[in-house]
């Protein structure tokens, strides 16, 4: 999550200066950055110890 946070960060950024008339560059953005948050906070809550959405352990 935390990846595709941050690609999306990217591709927000840099899709308005290669392509002008990329309408959804902010949408990208937004998109990108509540991912980031969320992916950031799951990390946390799984390093600490704590259960998160149910399961101590992903494998």
């Amino acid at each position: 999550m935390i990846a595709l946070g941050v690609i999306l960060i990217v591709l927000g950024l840099l899709l308005p200066s290669l392509i002008p008339t990329f309408a959804y560059a902010h949408l990208c953005l937004v998109i990108g950055v509540i991912l980031l948050i969320v992916g950031l906070v799951l990390m946390v809550a799984g390093r600490t110890g704590h259960a998160v959405g149910g399961r101590r352990h992903y494998y």
